[in-house]
């Protein structure tokens, strides 16, 4: 008996429990209640149990029964998902990253170093009646570093560092968003100096609107609440991210609560140095692997796709069984990260191949024809989705495009399509994703640049979803024009298009070196008036 009651006790879950001590349990008072009847009326079938029997039976019976009432008089809370909110562990709060490693981002470390110095020593500015920034929003491209600037400012402050996404705070029960903005907010105060950074806060920080009030509308009106009720003397700041500013509500980017807007961009090549440094400090490097020369191959990519790319490469080269990394590793994951995967054994017809290397070979002329961007190496080895591609870069760092220079980029896009119209007389589906992004230039040349027969305005959504057709003329006239432009230069250098896409079919890919080598024996028409 001791022994089941053991099995019971620990064995299965509280229900599976219940269900075996209340069948023990109605099996003993019924034979309990057979043996006091007995003592009445004489039941023939318990002519063999003896007074001890009996009285061992209404013992066992007794003690199931104070054993069964004292688990029920333990009563268990049912977990809610909307009632618990459960208490982290202070040291997991706290921050190891500090500005050292952070790279690339010193006007923004320069920017946040008097916040760290108020954390640090906030009566020094109360003293001076000044008043530290209560909110800093981080908007940008994603992957640029906004979460690590984040961390970094709690490492640097030793403060306590609470992280959560706005999507926490989005629920389909009325109040518990808002309840659990309060529950940040006491945390905050209470383990002050506290950071607490909450990312994608557009989750909860959209604009409102006269529909509805909603639970995402209760739960921001608690959180502009909270920031308003900061006293000055408390060292709590709040930190948010965001990919989307515009969609943010005015009254949550007002001064009193997101005091400072800093804009976390895509790092230029010094910032790229940098960072791939702090990315591959702990790597073993050929000697003849050159930072700077990688960081000019890498224009327009993110910290996040840097990191990635150093990762890559030590990837690849583990692999490839070395003890270095070299070059040529960080050649193929700046491939691998820009282009895609690479198909090891693709199924394409020979037609197939001969139209991607002339329409590839259509890019790269043309880009190099108009020297828009750097071509660093042209292929048709299948990578991702796409059946070939040029790599290309700028030869410079550009903040500032002349509408010359976007119209040259279009050229350039619609330069694959060009090709195969004038070798083959024919399109193909192959240029899907040059005409998306020839398209969206054009959009922004009309729409954002005022660089069109409209002249010198810009046109909101608004005014873009009931004048669609207007603008999709003026969009359609520069891409015409652009590709007509294409064709003609294609055309006054057919020669030199056959021999690169013949050059290419050989060989797959071509380096920027060995297309030059191509391009000396030959003289480029510059004819490229548009």
């Amino acid at each position: 008996m001791v022994k089941l009651l053991l099995v019971i006790r620990k064995g299965g879950d509280k229900l599976h429990k219940k269900k075996i001590l209340l069948s023990i349990f109605i099996f003993g008072l019924t034979l309990s209640s057979l043996l006091v009847v007995d003592i009445f009326f004489p039941l023939d079938f318990l002519k063999g149990f003896t007074v001890t029997d009996k009285i061992f039976i209404w013992a066992i019976t007794s003690i199931f029964f104070v054993y069964r009432m004292n688990i029920n008089s333990k009563r268990q809370l049912v977990t809610l998902s909307i009632a618990s909110e459960k208490d982290e562990n202070k040291e997991k709060d706290k921050s190891t990253i500090s500005f050292k490693d952070v790279a690339g981002l010193e006007e923004i470390k320069e920017e946040l170093q008097e916040t760290i110095d108020f954390l640090n020593n906030p009566h020094k500015y109360i003293k001076m009646g000044a008043k530290i920034p209560k909110g800093i929003l981080f908007y940008g491209p994603p992957g640029t570093g906004k979460t690590l600037l984040a961390k970094a400012v709690a490492g640097e402050t030793n403060s306590t560092f609470l992280y959560s996404s706005g999507s926490e705070f989005v629920e389909k029960y009325v109040g518990v968003g808002a309840k659990r903005v309060r529950t940040l907010f006491e945390r905050a105060k209470k383990e002050a100096p506290s950071i607490i950074f909450i990312d994608e806060i557009d989750a909860i920080g959209a604009k409102r609107n006269l529909d509805s009030n909603n639970e995402k509308d209760q739960t921001l009106n608690q959180l502009l609440v909270e920031m308003d009720g900061f006293n000055t003397s408390e060292t709590v700041i709040i930190v948010g991210a965001t990919n989307r500013i515009d969609l943010l509500d005015e009254a949550l980017l007002r001064p009193g609560r997101f005091d400072r807007h800093i804009y976390v961009g895509n790092p230029n090549i010094n910032a790229r140095e940098k960072i791939l440094e702090v990315h591959t400090k702990n790597k073993p490097l050929d000697s003849a692997v050159n930072i700077k020369s990688i960081a000019q191959k890498t224009t327009g990519l993110s910290g996040a796709e840097l990191a990635n790319i150093a990762n890559e490469a030590a990837i690849i080269a583990v692999r490839n069984n070395k003890n270095k990394i070299f070059i040529n590793d960080f050649n193929q994951a700046i491939e691998r990260v820009v282009a895609g995967l690479e198909v090891k054994n693709p199924s394409i017809l020979f037609k197939e191949k001969k139209t991607v290397s002339v329409h590839e070979s259509g890019h790269a002329l043309v880009g190099k024809i108009l020297k828009s961007d750097m071509i660093q190496k042209i292929s048709i080895v299948p990578r991702g989705q796409a059946l070939g591609y040029v790599l290309k870069f700028p030869d410079e760092e550009r903040y500032l495009l002349t509408k010359k220079e976007l119209t040259n980029k279009i050229i350039v896009l619609l330069g694959g399509r060009a090709a195969e119209q004038l070798v083959f007389n024919e399109i193909t589906t192959g240029a899907k994703d040059d005409l998306n992004k020839a398209t969206e230039i054009a959009r922004e040349m009309v729409c954002s640049y005022g660089m069109s027969s409209f002249g010198n305005i810009t046109i909101e959504d608004y005014y873009i979803k009931y004048n669609y057709e207007v603008i999709r003329k003026e969009i359609k006239k520069i891409l015409d024009k652009c590709f007509e432009s294409a064709l003609r230069i294609l055309d006054e250098n057919k020669m030199i298009l056959t021999v690169v896409a013949d050059e290419l079919m050989k060989k797959e890919t071509l380096t920027s070196e060995e297309l030059d080598e191509i391009l000396k024996q030959y003289e480029l028409s510059s004819n490229t008036a548009t």
